[in-house]
């Protein structure tokens, strides 16, 4: 493809090249060489740029000149993630059902669905249009699935659950497995609470690979529009997630917890069950959630505080033996 065209094609301002030049492909910035494409979002790679071996580089509007040719754009990651779809298309699954799918009589799929090898699809489920599920995909009964659905293999969606369109779940995704409720008997065992309510998926979501989703005893468990959960996230019964939120790998929400529109929580943060997480807040790698959290804040640590006033107080503690003997050589004991 000439770079010309992809310049076109991204609403990028072409400077220091052909547009005639042929690109091939894309790469990392270190790793790139003749006729591939890359991109620099960070200023801190601008050295790296001006080395790079690659043929055009996608930067914003105000970063310095390099010898490559540049592509100017507004949003040099997000340019380069619709770059890479221009050379990259997604497998394309002919409609048909596989001879080894069980489908139920009582079920309603739309039209253009692919049914991969060993799907089960009980009774009473509704399915929208295009819908894709590969091989060993188990859809529980009485299951409603907007448009444009996609399962990959392995994954599962429980009984009752609810979701809407464009929705991707990667492989060995549970959706509504048993949330984590039990009661304890005056003979000191536990006894199960049953958990019969669904989870709700609103339109646009994905969830990755081996991430769980719990249903609830009562109300339901909700993941609103857009949110991406990435692998090994774990979501507890009757949690509610907000609109356009990122869940890192191996978050823990547990029980009833509530995560406001456009929250992070990045790798590793765990949030004790009925704890609020106000809009727009960022919780930063393996800190621990035990209160509330106000909405923009950025939140540090176990339990999670203030992130200034956390690298405060990572800063002292390797200091913390020097302190304590200064300590007791200024108060000795009696």
């Amino acid at each position: 493809m000439k770079l010309s065209q992809i310049a076109s094609a991204l609403n990028a301002r072409l400077e220091n090249g052909s547009p005639d030049t042929e690109i091939t492909g894309l790469n990392g910035i270190e790793q790139a060489g003749p006729g591939e494409l890359t991109f620099v979002a960070n200023p801190k790679y601008a050295a790296a740029a001006r080395r790079t071996k690659a043929a055009a580089v996608i930067v914003a509007g105000s970063f310095p000149v390099i010898p490559a040719a540049t592509l100017r754009v507004e949003d040099p990651y997000l340019s380069f993630a619709h770059a890479l779809e221009l050379f990259h298309q997604p497998l394309h699954y002919a409609p048909g059902v596989h001879p080894t799918a069980v489908v139920h009589a009582t079920a309603k799929i739309g039209r253009g669905a692919h049914l991969g090898p060993y799907v089960v699809v009980d009774e009473d489920v509704e399915i929208g249009d295009n819908a894709v599920l590969l091989a060993h995909v188990v859809i529980y009964r009485g299951v409603k699935i907007g448009g444009n659905f996609f399962a990959h293999a392995h994954a599962v969606v429980r009984e009752n659950c609810r979701i809407g369109n464009n929705v991707l779940l990667q492989n060995g995704v549970v959706i509504g497995s048993d949330g984590f409720g039990f009661a304890k008997t005056h003979d000191e065992h536990w006894h199960k609470i049953p958990q019969p309510a669904p989870v709700v998926i609103e339109d646009d979501v994905e969830v990755q690979a081996n991430s769980c989703i719990d249903r609830a005893s009562v109300g339901e468990t909700r993941i609103r529009r857009g949110v991406k959960i990435d692998n090994l996230v774990q979501v507890g019964h009757g949690s509610q997630v907000g609109e356009d939120v990122l869940l890192c790998s191996q978050v823990g929400l547990a029980g009833s917890t509530e995560i406001g529109n456009r929250v992070i929580l990045t790798g590793q943060v765990g949030v004790v069950g009925h704890c609020k997480v106000g809009d727009g807040a960022i919780v930063t790698p393996q800190s621990g959630v035990a209160h509330d959290i106000p909405a923009g804040a950025l939140v540090s640590g176990a339990p999670a505080v203030d992130h200034k006033l956390w690298l405060k107080y990572s800063a002292i503690l390797p200091k913390l033996p020097e302190i304590a003997r200064a300590v007791r050589s200024r108060f000795p004991k009696e």
